[in-house]
């Protein structure tokens, strides 16, 4: 699925209505339907008293058309129109004027804080103030109104995006942003819905196809790609009848130290569970037992020192080398890996400590192998790419360092964002329960494990991602957030596949739902 900018969206309204012969109105009276449609579904003519919010350009009207759907439905409904300007869009006054020859319940104009309505938990505030077309933050008593109807514990929707949030930009002011429970958005989510400073405005959303023309939509190159299940189903590769492990690849995880064993522990197991067709773990001597015992599978081979990583020599040919996890920063370990970077081609995933010794030595960072996926957390991307001021300066910083040094950067967070140069994959996999150590050990071995198995570097990252988040997902549900562990995600990484496969079940209406 496509993520657009508002400006691109914009410009699909201009085309579709040029292209298909129908005016903005006719595009407003069809979002508003849809927007009714799917209220009406859930209250199925219940009367609990709706109050729509209206500002006064092309959002205000999608809440207009609702309003009088709802009013011609017989529900409850209390419309406001946010009075802040004398400048009204066209679309706007039609549908205004369509209110008021249908009730003698006129909308309420506001004007100030004197006019803010009182509301009770159990009403519905609709929040149609502001748009995507929203190019500064809320002012004076609007900012008010927002904050107002923030602290009513009524539920609050959101027509296309909650008011004050800005599609693709910064948000200007976090007090004057809707905190929407559910949002209902055109055609395409936002950029915004996806990013930790402005994602929690939105934690809830659904899109409303309007028939914006599907020929600009399609030949659009957009914002970024949101990877859901449909789109993971795609990337994987079956395996043939008559094949044997070698044709799966030999996965080489490089990490460990005296009391981080745990971290090359897990990211060899991911590997195997992944599909690696072979494993081997380079540690230090003190992991040998550890390592041994815990995956009898994996081959072990130690380096010369006891407690870290000095040089990682007499390896195996390999596909793919997965390095960093729990390695530490020792200068000699710093020697080592530029030594394997130098010397030892293979497809590599660059964790954890590998990014922090990269940080620390600008001679390794320029040693970085062409295609390296890079997976780090947020306190080793700012050591990697330098302080950001917002979670859009970000995303450029990432950008510029994949186009620099050639590779792959996987932002981890609630929706990972894998980053390769002007291009952007977010994922919708994966839980809160997942904040927890070992996570991105995991993660990391099951990325060196497709690549090992022949998958393209940007396809593994963002294939592994998804896998990953649906390991994790399935964990969630039989253990509950809190107790997720790392290991349990490992331990279900079968599971992902499987349940990746199902087909997808028919969503079950109650009729006794009423919500």
């Amino acid at each position: 699925m496509k993520v657009f900018s508002a400006e691109q969206l914009q410009q699909a309204d201009k085309v579709t209505t040029e292209k298909h012969n129908i005016s903005s109105l006719d595009l407003m009276e069809r979002a508003g339907t849809q927007i009714f449609n799917w209220l009406h579904q859930r209250m199925q003519g219940a009367q609990v008293p709706v109050h729509i919010f209206c500002g006064i350009g092309n959002n205000g009207g999608d809440g207009l058309v609702l309003g009088r759907h709802l009013i011609e439905h017989g529900y409850v409904v209390h419309i406001y129109i946010a009075n802040f300007t004398d400048k009204r869009s066209k679309c706007f006054l039609i549908n205004y004027d369509r209110v008021k020859e249908i009730t003698k319940k006129w909308p309420i104009l506001m004007t100030s804080e004197a006019d803010f309505p009182e509301i009770h938990p159990d009403d519905v505030i609709i929040d149609a103030i502001f748009g995507i077309g929203l190019n500064r933050a809320p002012e004076g008593w609007v900012k008010k109104l927002i904050q107002y109807l923030n602290e009513q514990k009524a539920f609050r929707l959101s027509i296309d995006i909650p008011s004050g949030l800005h599609a693709n930009k910064p948000v200007a002011d976090m007090e004057a942003v809707i905190m929407a429970n559910h949002t209902l958005t055109f055609q395409a989510p936002k950029l915004a819905f996806f990013l930790p400073d402005s994602g929690d405005f939105a934690p809830y959303f659904e899109i409303i196809d309007i028939g914006l023309d599907p020929e600009f939509l399609h030949n659009t190159v957009p914002l970024a790609h949101l990877i859901s299940k449909q789109e993971a189903r795609q990337f994987y590769k079956q395996r043939k009848k008559y094949s044997h492990k070698g044709d799966y690849g030999h996965v080489l995880v490089v990490g460990g130290s005296y009391g981080k064993m745990g971290a090359a522990v897990l990211s060899s197991k991911a590997a195997y569970r992944a599909g690696a067709g072979l494993v081997t773990s380079f540690i230090p001597k003190c992991g040998y037992d550890i390592i041994q015992t815990a995956l009898p599978e994996v081959m072990a081979i130690t380096d010369a020192y006891d407690h870290l990583i000095s040089e990682v020599d007499d390896i195996p040919e390999v596909e793919a080398i997965a390095v960093g996890m729990g390695i530490g920063t020792n200068e000699r370990t710093v020697n080592a890996l530029k030594k394997l970077f130098s010397e030892t081609k293979a497809s590599y995933v660059i964790d954890a400590d590998a990014i922090n010794c990269i940080a620390l030595d600008k001679d390794l960072k320029k040693l970085i192998p062409p295609q390296s996926v890079l997976t780090p957390h947020p306190g080793e991307l700012k050591r990697l790419v330098g302080d950001w001021k917002d979670d859009y300066d970000k995303l450029e910083k990432v950008k510029e360092f994949t186009r620099k040094y050639k590779c792959i950067l996987l932002i981890k967070g609630a929706n990972s964002i894998t980053v390769h140069e002007d291009k952007l994959y977010i994922n919708t996999s994966g839980n809160p329960g997942m904040a927890t150590g070992g996570s991105g050990d995991v993660l990391s071995g099951m990325i060196a494990a497709l690549l090992a198995q022949g998958y393209d570097p940007l396809l593994a990252t963002v294939f592994a991602t998804y896998l990953h988040g649906l390991a994790g997902n399935i964990v969630s549900q039989s253990n509950s957030f809190e107790a997720v562990m790392a290991g349990d995600v490992a331990d279900h990484i079968g599971k992902a596949y499987l349940s990746l496969l199902e087909p997808d079940q028919p969503v079950q209406q109650d009729e006794n739902d009423q919500k």
